[in-house]
């Protein structure tokens, strides 16, 4: 992980130090060949003028590129404008990039970005399942789990009734309740092998339906929309950093992950004991449930993980 971060940083300076030394080079060279330039102009402009200044079809046809020059030059005017203007309102909204779903190339890329800012650092996530986010070995923070400081999790309530809802609102053969369910118990799963190895993990579970995909690592934070008839996988993502601006969203969207981790309707999950855990709106415990989460597992049948790829 070190060394990939080291290597980055490498590549970037030398970047920096090649295109500094490509600019100097090209306004050195631009300088020395001026007084070329300005003796050439010199000994050809009248005579150029004299033959010019008789072609009206020249004239005619230089005035008409000229308009069309002015005319584009004022378009590209103003669209920078309008362009300067957008970016100013998402520099005071802390908006940092949008990361296209169809974007394949840049997914390693955004992978390395997200172990980056998370090594060593507190990670919030709200998922559903957790199986591509973190279970898959391909999946972005599945790295990020296994490096960071501590994590707080919130995922679907396998048995609640925002699973379902979720399963219902995608529509598609291969989701089912069963399948569904497996997923986020594999989530646990690989959630209850971190905390055996004395990672500070800790999960709660919500039992509606999920609203947004949201990850804090640090000073950055990736957002998802569940969409109601689509997989969070084909909506964009968009990165917000935090900053001293009083519009940005970074704030807004760390207090959403706040207040749902600290409602007292969510129960906090025992990794290492299977209890769900109760607590009032001071934060003290009121009650124990045991999860029957082992007994759970077996009946769902490893044949409904032939589909988890899917969603």
């Amino acid at each position: 992980m070190l060394r990939r971060v080291f290597s980055d940083d490498f590549l970037k300076s030398a970047g920096r130090i090649l295109f500094h030394v490509s600019v100097i080079a090209v306004s050195a060279s631009i300088v020395l060949s001026l007084p070329t330039i300005m003796t050439f102009v010199a000994r050809n402009l009248l005579v150029y003028w004299s033959f010019i200044g008789n072609e009206k079809v020249f004239l005619l046809s230089a005035e008409i590129v000229l308009a069309i020059f002015l005319i584009l030059l004022i378009l590209y005017i103003r669209g920078n404008w309008k362009e300067r203007k957008v970016s100013r309102m998402a520099r005071r909204a802390g908006f940092v990039r949008e990361i296209s779903p169809r974007n394949f190339l840049n997914r390693r890329k955004i992978r390395r970005w997200k172990e980056k800012h998370g090594f060593g650092q507190e990670v919030l996530l709200i998922g559903s399942t957790g199986f591509r986010t973190f279970v898959d070995p391909q999946g972005q923070f599945h790295s990020v789990l296994q490096n960071c400081r501590e994590a707080k999790i919130m995922l679907l309530d396998p048995y609640g009734e925002g699973a379902k809802i979720r399963v219902r609102t995608l529509a598609a053969p291969y989701i089912t309740p069963e399948s569904f369910r497996e997923q986020i118990l594999k989530g646990i799963d690989f959630l209850k092998g971190l905390k055996a190895v004395q990672k500070d993990i800790r999960l709660k579970l919500y039992p509606d339906p999920p609203l947004f995909k949201l990850a804090i690592l640090g000073d950055h934070l990736w957002i998802q929309h569940y969409h109601t008839a689509l997989d969070v996988q084909a909506m964009p993502e968009f990165v917000f950093q935090r900053n001293q601006n009083p519009a940005s969203l970074y704030i807004p969207f760390y207090q959403y992950f706040l207040t749902r981790w600290n409602h007292p309707g969510f129960p906090e999950y025992d990794l290492e004991t299977d209890e769900r855990i109760f607590l009032d709106s001071a934060g003290k415990e009121v009650r124990r449930e045991e999860f029957d989460w082992m007994g759970e597992k077996k009946t769902g049948g490893d044949e409904n993980l032939v589909s988890l790829a899917q969603f």
